[in-house]
């Protein structure tokens, strides 16, 4: 058996079997490029997502049921001969070539700590409303401006976030964001406006469907970042970065 070099995780409550299937047949269509190991954590009771994720040959981890932070950590504590972690929603999708062209990127640069590309977003049947390639932009916004680093199109070398302590709890939303700030600290960021993955925007996508809890709670891990000199005077750059989200969301469920 050859041994994995991409630890993909992927978290479900199991109740979204159509869109399960098709991120599954995506992350299948990778395996032609790279050698990965798929972590799912789902819930005990979600029969038909466990037998659906055991037929594309994923590992099945039971959800500890403490939130999405803890279900991310329990898929990353499925590690073994692994280098690198990717992410994925059970209703997003990776683009052909997308985990090649991130590892890739990794590999060229070993003082790298996460490599990311560009990113769909798409209606929930599939056709592209928008799509952010921020490039290195979105590394240098990261503490003040809006988190342009898809999580599902983001690739992190597991030795770096295993040091960052991986995902906190109580975060819903920004886990990722807070995870990035971290490993900002630890190493170079590479990155391709390419497409490598898509984001599937719909009402009951949890970061689309809390948009203010969202933003507060982004807000939050970006003060607790800062210097601490800086930290009562982050209302200035937080409440134009909250309009200009809240805008540019409204227009994408506007296409939508």
């Amino acid at each position: 058996m050859t041994a994995s070099d991409i630890l993909v995780v992927l978290p479900t409550l199991g109740d979204r079997i159509d869109t399960l299937r098709e991120t599954l047949a995506a992350i299948d269509a990778q395996r032609a490029d790279v050698a990965l190991t798929l972590a799912i954590v789902v819930p005990t009771k979600a029969t038909e997502a466990r037998a659906l994720a055991a037929s594309h040959g994923a590992l099945l981890i039971d959800d500890p049921k403490a939130g999405m932070s803890a279900a991310i950590n329990a898929g990353i504590a499925a590690r073994t001969s692994e280098t690198y972690y990717a992410w994925m929603g059970d209703d997003d999708l990776f683009r052909p070539g997308g985990l090649l062209r991130l590892k890739t990127m990794l590999d060229a640069h070993p003082q790298a700590v996460v490599a990311y590309g560009g990113c769909e977003y798409i209606d929930p049947t599939g056709k592209v409303l928008w799509t952010s390639a921020a490039g290195g932009l979105a590394r240098t916004l990261l503490p003040w401006g809006p988190n342009l680093i898809p999580h599902p199109g983001s690739m992190i070398r597991l030795d770096d976030l295993e040091a960052v302590g991986s995902f906190k709890n109580p975060l819903k939303y920004s886990m990722d964001l807070d995870v990035f700030l971290a490993l900002r600290k630890r190493g170079k960021f590479v990155s391709t406006r390419t497409p490598v993955s898509a984001f599937r925007w719909h009402p009951d996508s949890l970061t689309v469907a809390n948009r203010r809890a969202s933003s507060l709670e982004a807000e939050a891990v970006k003060r607790s970042h800062l210097p601490r000199v800086l930290r009562p005077v982050s209302y200035l750059w937080s409440y134009p970065v909250r309009w200009a989200s809240a805008l540019a969301a409204k227009r994408v469920n506007a296409a939508a």
